[in-house]
């Protein structure tokens, strides 16, 4: 009702039906007992709510995809799911290519990958149970289905591969390759993620090239199965696959494909890189604008990334029991599912199998923590070269004791390598702890991975370990125990003929089968002797110590006997197959050798030493030609080195030389008692004046040390040769042959105290005039073909100059493709130095050397002896050194005859000399064993376990050593 301002009544008021009168006390009463119903009405709708929600029978309307909600929830069982290892019996290799014969591989020698049946775990590790038998192996549908004596009733169309007695066993299995992910010849790589240290979700198969040809060489040496890994670059690298390297049509597969080369179709294991230490706080680390810079930053990495991911599985399992309780189609929200972290909430799940590239005691240990922090399992540490130190460390590791991933004796080249040990594999195995054997393709080809393997067992690993290091026990780790790395019913077929036994020098495959597929149509063998398999010596698992021996030693059990030899017609070999000579020396220099009766009873009296051997072997020592020993201790540290050569001008090695490094030590201890070093990075790639000198001497003021001062001028022709100076190989050889030209038209002269003698030219001079060789590293056959081309220049431009020219003496370091020219080579008079021995095409100009049997018919070294080309091997890297005998015996063994045994010992000794000119006393103050340079071996040096027992390297080296 309106009011007038002055409280009345308006006239509309006034006319209207008049209301009610209510009476005060009614209203009061109505009031009440509305409020009362609102109250109860509220009351009840409370209790309702709180009912509601309480069972949450409904939920307000929602937006929500009940098909995505329902395909979240079929999510949650495949997070929930565990890998099963034991698979149920197979009918059929869900890998096998219908239309593959089945296959009969007779009178085979096999080793079966697993102890005789009743063989107790304990005698199983002593070695006991193990062996090779005499059998069949029977394979269809890409399974191996009977392994027996003389099998009968075979399906149809059966393929017999008559095994004449060779060595069978299971395909060998690399567990850390980056093949595929870099290209032969370093033109691309893929193998780092470096857009962030943390990157667990990238995936190696994705920069996988199957059609890269180092999958057919790789297989060419027996390994048929690989985990190809992302790098180290970073903490957390990625995941990496299981893959078989079987490509296409030519390899028995219906298609070239990267999805076709899974090992396991199912995809039922999932594995991941992580790395620790030096090599992500290198990549990453930058003081004050990025991490990690040390390894705190890098367990802070880890621990980090691990906690968001353990975050997001929480976050996942709350979703998923919800969903469990109150059915999927009601959940209010989707799972959550986020890429970033999916790989690494699997780890924690289980489901992924991490390898980790930890070396250091620091590494590792954190890594420990890491996995009974967060819970999850590391199956392998890689490269862990401190492994062996804290063995006890190791079994804390949550979820079972890692494997160690080894190389034999790859060390010493950065510091996380430094500690290494050549025992290392026998040391773990003595502690219980799983050692295997990998190639990290490419720092080693993974084509000889099994030569890590056979060279741990010469380090003191027991045989059978040494050959499940490389077969069953990586298979293991693989989670494919029950399928690879055995010659066993059920198992895949992925078999590998030998034409020796794979743990011993220059082992070769003769055929590999992948699926059951043959791999190589129209394979190349050796003529080799019938195999037979090593008899394992245990004798080797006792570690021999170094000491200065008495002055007087006696050695029993000799042999053989290589004298030295002057010339290659004067080679003085002994051999005794008994043992039954004697060899006496005194003060260094051998007094008797032979029977030697009166001899030894005249030593004996005198108070000498004696030696027992089996199988004893007295040669001349080694000789390293070409790598950095002595001028570089650790690669990666440039503290460690002389220096590089200088971008101008002429340095000389010798006045660089450090001693007293483990480098030099280990050579020593493995015979290589002399180097030929010349200034350089750390490869064949050296610029200057090369210097002799003798591995054992305590410094170069030591009598002796120096057995030549200026043994070669040194320049780079390899791709190392371009820079901005010399911004091609053209360039190179063409400012070389301005100097040489110069330098024949020089009439200046030197006084031996004047400076210029050290200046280029003065060296040069002398070689024009050959009294100093001219040592070229390069590879291309091309390169090499120029090398020729140039001799002849200088030959004919000599010949004006007089009428008796020099021979001016050129020699080649590297080599790989030496093969292309080797009868224009011999022709030239121009030797070879083939550094390595078995090149694998990891530049592009070394991408035509030969890979060897069964690919190609012959190596490198091969088609240089048959053109009559002088040659000797050597080495890349320094702590390839001690390996200089064994890679001399690979030589030997696969030569079909072209090399004898003293022929095999020159090209780490003799031919060295006669290639560089070096004769008499040239070679060194006492040259020779009767002058007091030797080495006496147990075993043969070109052979695995072939261990040095006696040496003395001469004036300057000190007193004799034995290892006892």
């Amino acid at each position: 009702m309106e009011k007038r301002s002055d409280g009345l009544p308006t006239y509309t008021d006034a006319t209207s039906t008049p209301h009610k009168v209510r009476r005060p006390w009614a209203d009061r009463r109505r009031r009440r007992r509305t409020i009362r119903v609102l109250a109860t009405a509220f009351l009840v709708y409370l209790v309702y709510q709180t009912y509601k929600i309480a069972n949450n029978t409904r939920r307000p309307a929602s937006t929500l995809s009940i098909q995505r909600l329902e395909q979240d929830y079929t999510t949650c069982a495949a997070l929930r799911k565990k890998p099963d290892e034991t698979s149920s019996s197979r009918d059929s290799n869900k890998r096998w290519i219908k239309g593959t014969k089945p296959l009969l591989i007779r009178n085979a020698t096999v080793w079966t990958g697993e102890p005789a049946a009743g063989t107790s775990e304990e005698d199983a590790r002593a070695g006991k149970g193990w062996s090779w038998i005499s059998s069949d192996v029977l394979v269809d549908r890409g399974l191996i289905v009977k392994v027996a004596s003389d099998i009968k009733d075979l399906p149809a169309d059966t393929e017999v591969f008559e095994a004449k007695g060779r060595l069978v066993t299971a395909g060998i299995v690399d567990m850390h390759s980056h093949a595929g992910l870099a290209s032969v010849a370093n033109l691309q790589d893929d193998v780092n993620e470096l857009s962030a240290d943390i990157t667990p979700f990238v995936r190696s198969i994705d920069g996988l090239d199957p059609l890269q040809p180092e999958f057919q060489f790789i297989k060419s040496g027996g390994v048929t199965t690989s985990l190809f890994l992302p790098g180290s670059g970073n903490n957390m690298g990625g995941e990496a696959f299981v893959l078989k390297f079987a490509v296409g049509p030519k390899n028995g597969r219906q298609e070239v494909s990267q999805q076709d080369l899974f090992a396991d179709p199912d995809r039922s294991w999932r594995y991941m890189k992580m790395a620790c230490g030096e090599n992500p706080k290198r990549v990453y680390g930058k003081y004050g604008e990025q991490g990690p810079f040390s390894r705190l930053g890098e367990a802070w990495e880890f621990r980090h990334a691990l906690e968001q991911a353990t975050q997001y599985i929480k976050e996942q399992d709350e979703w998923c029991a919800a969903a469990d309780s109150i059915g999927a189609q009601n959940m209010n929200t989707y799972l959550k599912q986020e890429l970033k972290w999916e790989s690494l909430g699997a780890v924690l799940r289980g489901q992924v199998r991490v390898n980790t590239h930890c070396y250091t005691i620091p590494d590792l240990e954190a890594m420990v923590r890491h996995t009974n922090e967060f819970k999850f399992r590391v199956y392998a540490f890689h490269h862990a070269h401190q492994t062996y130190l804290i063995p006890e460390v190791l079994k804390r590791t949550w979820g079972g004791t890692p494997a160690a991933a080894l190389f034999a004796d790859n060390m010493y080249y950065k510091v996380e390598a430094y500690t290494a040990s050549e025992r290392a594999g026998a040391i773990l195995y003595n502690n219980s702890i799983t050692p295997v054997y990998v190639s990290d393709n490419p720092v080693l080809n993974s084509q000889h991975v099994v030569f890590e393997a056979a060279k741990a067992y010469g380090y003191g690993l027991p045989y059978h370990a040494a050959l499940a290091g490389v077969t069953s026990e990586p298979a293991r780790l693989l989670g494919f125990g029950d399928r690879l790395g055995k010659i066993k019913e059920s198992f895949d077929a992925d078999i590998v003929v030998w034409d020796s036994d794979p743990l011993s020098v220059g082992a070769t495959p003769v055929q590999v089968w992948i699926d059951g597929a043959k791999q190589f149509d129209d394979p190349i063998e050796l003529k080799k002797p019938a195999a037979k398999p090593t008899t394992p010596d245990m004798s080797l698992t006792d570690e021999l110590i170094q000491e200065e021996a008495s002055d007087h030693i006696i050695f029993t059990g000799i042999s053989y006997a290589y004298l030295d030899r002057s010339d290659k017609s004067s080679s003085i070999a002994k051999k005794n197959p008994a043992g039954g000579m004697v060899a006496i020396f005194k003060d260094g220099k051998l007094q008797c050798l032979g029977e030697c009766v009166s001899e030894q009873k005249s030593a004996e009296s005198n108070g000498a030493s004696y030696i027992r051997l089996k199988n004893g072997h007295l040669t001349p020592p080694f000789t390293a030609f070409g790598s950095s020993l002595g001028l570089i201790e650790i690669d990666a540290e440039p503290d460690t080195h002389d220096g590089p050569p200088p971008g101008d001008g002429i340095t000389r090695a010798v006045d660089g030389l450090l001693f007293g490094g483990k480098q030099l030590a280990h050579a020593f201890s493995h015979g290589v008692t002399k180097a030929i070093s010349a200034p350089s990075t750390g490869s064949i790639d050296a610029k200057g004046i090369s210097v002799g000198f003798r591995t054992g001497s305590p410094s170069i003021l030591s009598n002796g040390t120096i057995w030549k001062e200026e043994v070669g001028l040194h320049y780079i022709l390899t791709l190392s040769a371009k820079s901005d100076k010399t911004p091609s190989i053209s360039s190179a050889i063409s400012q070389l042959r301005a100097k040489l030209l110069s330098a024949i038209h020089d009439n200046s002269t030197t006084t031996p105290t004047s400076k210029e003698q050290y200046e280029e030219t003065s060296y040069l001079k002398r070689v024009v005039q050959g009294s100093l060789p001219l040592i070229l590293s390069a590879h291309s056959a091309d390169t090499i073909a120029q090398i020729i081309r140039l001799k002849s220049t200088l030959t004919t431009a000599l010949s004006s100059t007089s009428s008796a020219p020099p021979n001016p003496r050129i020699v080649i370091i590297g080599g790989a493709e030496s093969h292309l020219v080797a009868p224009s080579l011999a022709a030239a008079q121009i030797p070879i130095i083939l550094a390595p021995l078995l090149p694998h095409a990891q530049t592009w100009d070394q991408r035509r050397s030969l890979t060897g049997a069964p690919l190609t018919n012959g190596t490198t070294i091969n088609a240089l002896l048959d053109a009559g080309v002088l040659v000797g091997v050597s080495v890349e890297e320094t702590w390839e050194t001690r390996d200089l005998g064994l890679v001399a015996g690979t030589a030997f063994a696969n030569s079909e005859g072209r090399l004898s045994f003293e022929g095999a010992l020159d090209l780490v000794g003799g031919n060295l000399y006669e290639a560089l000119g070096i004769e008499g006393e040239d070679a060194g103050m006492g040259v020779g064993i009767e002058e007091g340079e030797w080495v006496v071996w147990e075993g043969s040096p070109l052979e695995i376990g072939g261990r040095v027992r006696g040496v003395s390297g001469g004036e300057g080296s000190g007193n004799m050593w034995v290892w006892r």
